[in-house]
């Protein structure tokens, strides 16, 4: 197990609140107590991210990402439930464990759904046939 501080947490070495674990996955409260409800979902394998996740853990944390949000909706009374995930540092991920956040959401929370871009650099054909696999 490596030493970051999800790895750190799924031994017991650190507190979380727990909101949901299986023998795969372990969700629990963000620490940051920067927006209501705030959850990750962590497996408990050590993977980096999404780009090294063998198609088994990835499996399994998106069932219990979708396991949660339902929660969240359904028993819990919110409206939706943002789901974010970053991969590397140049998209903003800043502890190298996969994770997904939760933020469960109301009508007229006033937050923010999806970031503002300024704009493409490139045309549309270019992008196609630059990221294209087909």
């Amino acid at each position: 197990m490596s030493d970051d501080v999800f790895c750190r947490i799924i031994s017991g070495e650190l507190p979380c609140r727990k909101i949901y674990e299986d023998e795969h996955t372990l969700v629990f409260l963000d620490a940051a107590d920067d927006v209501d409800g705030h959850t990750l979902v962590i497996p408990k394998k050590h993977v980096k991210n999404i780009l090294d996740c063998d198609k088994e853990t990835l499996a399994h944390v998106i069932e219990t990402v979708q396991k949660v949000a339902k929660h969240y909706v359904d028993d819990c009374g919110w409206g939706g439930v943002d789901v974010m995930n970053a991969n590397e540092p140049c998209a903003g991920q800043t502890v190298f464990h996969l994770h997904f956040h939760l933020v469960p959401r109301k009508a007229d929370d006033g937050l923010p759904s999806f970031p503002k871009y300024t704009g493409t650099k490139l045309s549309k054909d270019e992008l196609w046939q630059s990221l294209k696999m087909v």
